[in-house]
């Protein structure tokens, strides 16, 4: 089959490219920089080098495939995340209907069940609502939790101050999802075309609390008593940004995130799920990952 990515060579794409071009499909990666074409090249797969602002070019980056991974990359320069990712679902759902795409897998995330989830919730239930309108399309939308290798950025201050923690407390459990495992799960669907209809799977790889989580990374950095703090908003939203990230990065995809995940809202749908796909990798298996980044870094 012909399928396109997007998302270009992240930590979900470039997996699951590995795969499909493995099961023998030939493969479209989309990014917006020229200087990932080589790379793509080098996975045996086709750069499609653009902005996915850009219509024209994603109808054709979308054309003559039988099925496309859809994902938003973060809108680190956006003044307003939640229009900026909702104008792109927007774009990729045009784009699907005028290029004749009939399956689509959509990166979704936990939390999307509402208008108003939190962090980037909100907009990715906006996304599947334009792709579940576009007729006569399979589309399957994979909704994982928080990202294992969201930890590493927890790296200074674990090295630094000794602890690590986010605005909520260390009993508040977390559902994590290992990228990996996600990948995979999209390179099933997408190399079968086992989902029909308008469907949801949540991808989950394990859940731990705070103190679990600080157990086990602490345990691998060598840092045994390593604890978790929870700490109020407006001191995270402050280190947040002073450490580099934007007052929107640091609000939607971290702060607005712990108050859903400290009051329960953010897990309400995944909760009442029957059959959740759950990954191999557990919570154990990324610290000993995070170990040895730990120690040479």
């Amino acid at each position: 089959m012909n399928i396109t990515i997007t998302g270009s060579l992240g930590n979900i794409s470039k997996p699951l490219t590995e795969q499909l071009i493995a099961k023998g499909h030939r493969v479209t990666v989309v990014s917006h920089s020229p200087e990932r074409a080589t790379a793509i090249e080098a996975l045996q797969a086709l750069p499609a080098i653009g902005a996915i602002e850009d219509a024209t070019f994603l109808r054709r980056a979308f054309e003559g495939a039988d099925a496309v991974y859809l994902m938003i990359p973060p809108g680190y320069a956006a003044t307003d995340i939640h229009a900026y990712m909702k104008a792109a679902g927007d774009r990729y759902a045009t784009a699907i209907a005028q290029a004749g795409v009939k399956y689509v897998v959509n990166l979704s995330s936990i939390g999307a069940h509402t208008p108003d989830g939190a962090g980037p919730a909100g907009a990715n239930y906006h996304i599947e609502q334009q792709l579940n309108a576009l007729t006569g399309i399979q589309v399957l939308h994979l909704r994982p939790g928080m990202f294992y290798s969201n930890f590493l950025g927890s790296i200074p201050m674990i090295r630094h101050q000794r602890i690590i923690g986010n605005n909520f407390d260390a009993t508040t459990p977390v559902v994590l999802s290992h990228p990996a495992d996600i990948a995979a799960v999209a390179a099933t669907a997408l190399d079968t075309l086992n989902f029909s209809g308008k469907e949801i799977r949540y991808v989950a790889s394990d859940e731990k609390t705070g103190a679990e989580i600080a157990a086990l990374l602490g345990a691998a950095a060598g840092q045994p008593d390593l604890t978790w703090v929870h700490f109020p908003d407006e001191a995270l939203l402050a280190g947040l940004i002073a450490s580099g990230l934007s007052e929107q990065m640091a609000k939607v995809y971290v702060v607005e995130i712990g108050v859903a995940l400290r009051d329960g809202s953010l897990l309400t749908d995944y909760r009442q799920q029957e059959k959740i796909t759950f990954g191999p990798t557990s919570f154990a298996d990324f610290a000993r990952e995070f170990g040895e980044i730990y120690k040479n870094n």
